[in-house]
């Protein structure tokens, strides 16, 4: 049973997640040759204010 975790900023629309888990367990499937009902994602949607890349909080360096 693959389990993907993806950490990624929040603020992606529901469709953009859909198109993800789509592609993700497709290639996790023909890569692996797993069954595609054992293929599971958990997307992690962080405020950028919980993220610090190179000692500065992800909401500093990038606003938006």
């Amino acid at each position: 049973m693959p389990i993907v975790r993806i950490d990624m900023f929040e603020g992606r629309d529901r469709k953009t997640k859909q198109e993800l888990v789509k592609s993700i367990t497709a290639e996790m499937v023909r890569i692996t040759g797993c069954g595609e009902a054992s293929v599971n994602i958990v997307i992690n949607d962080v405020a950028k204010d919980n993220w610090g890349m190179g000692g500065e909080l992800a909401s500093d360096k990038s606003p938006k």
